[in-house]
């Protein structure tokens, strides 16, 4: 029992962290916590999720759906105080401007906004609304439950292979380690929710398995420039691939939905069944 409390404990931990929303009182707080509840950053993707779904599915009754998209993202970066796509913005600066691994640092750390930055954050954020703009009601809620989480995996996969690159840092006291055990906790917390959706039949397993592929593209590609311009990864980097990685994601989904790519999961269901006969 002990353990379920301390575990719900450092959940409550990442949801602070991560988002606006206020905790329980029984929480408490111990710095030592912080070191272990980025495991939870992808369930926070789920609760940002729901937030989102219930926002767009609410809105998509009274407005079209490119509104309702704009009002469910509105929802979703006032949700987590724009967190992630200040991250963003800074990586875009710091790498953009930078040529040397302090001077990059030195911009990243700067809260000023760049033209990097506001280019990188601009077209991120308006591709995230027009991709999901293109889903029926039902196909963008699940993207968003299926988005929000992975793409937070894919961050946490950072912490999980690399080291911080600096003496200090608003994310250092989440991102000093993460052992196997708490990133296969990461990897439920995120893979549960997605496997659920496709289980249900609202995603199908291709585009599931697509998504997974990308987002994992997005954290090793963003990982290694990451190690080659400052030794490792910041919160800012992390903010960038969760950004990324959920637009990819978002792009993998739609191919599926829109484009018919959905049969050609049906005919790999059709050929696989045909070989077993």
């Amino acid at each position: 029992m002990a353990s379920i409390v301390h575990q719900c404990r450092l959940f409550f931990i990442a949801l602070q962290f991560f988002t606006r929303v206020p905790i329980p009182g029984w929480v408490g707080f111990d710095p030592s916590w912080l070191h272990h509840a980025s495991r939870y950053f992808p369930l926070v993707g789920v609760v940002v999720a729901a937030v989102a779904a219930a926002v767009y599915a609410g809105a998509s009754l009274l407005w079209p759906a490119p509104v309702a998209v704009l009002l469910s993202t509105a929802a979703a970066i006032y949700l987590t105080g724009a967190f992630h796509e200040d991250g963003l913005a800074d990586m875009c600066d710091g790498f953009g401007g930078g040529l040397s691994t302090e001077r990059v640092l030195e911009i990243m750390k700067d809260s000023r906004i760049g033209t990097y930055g506001a280019v990188g954050m601009g077209l991120t954020v308006a591709l995230k609304c027009a991709l999901l703009s293109f889903f029926s009601v039902p196909a963008a809620i699940a993207a968003l439950f299926i988005a929000h989480p992975l793409s937070r995996l894919a961050a946490v996969s950072l912490i999980w292979e690399m080291e911080y690159a600096r003496a200090d840092g608003k994310a250092k006291p989440m991102a000093q380690h993460m052992s196997n055990r708490e990133f296969g906790i990461a990897c439920a917390c995120a893979g549960v929710p997605a496997l659920a959706l496709a289980t249900a039949g609202m995603v199908p397993w291709l585009a599931l398995l697509t998504s997974v592929t990308g987002a994992a593209l997005v954290a090793w590609w963003l990982g290694a420039k990451c190690l080659r311009r400052i030794g490792g990864y910041t919160g800012d980097c992390l903010g960038a691939v969760q950004q990324v990685a959920e637009v990819v994601i978002y792009l993998a989904l739609l191919a599926f939905f829109h484009h018919g790519l959905w049969g050609l999961e049906c005919a790999c269901t059709w050929y696989a069944t045909w070989r077993r006969k």
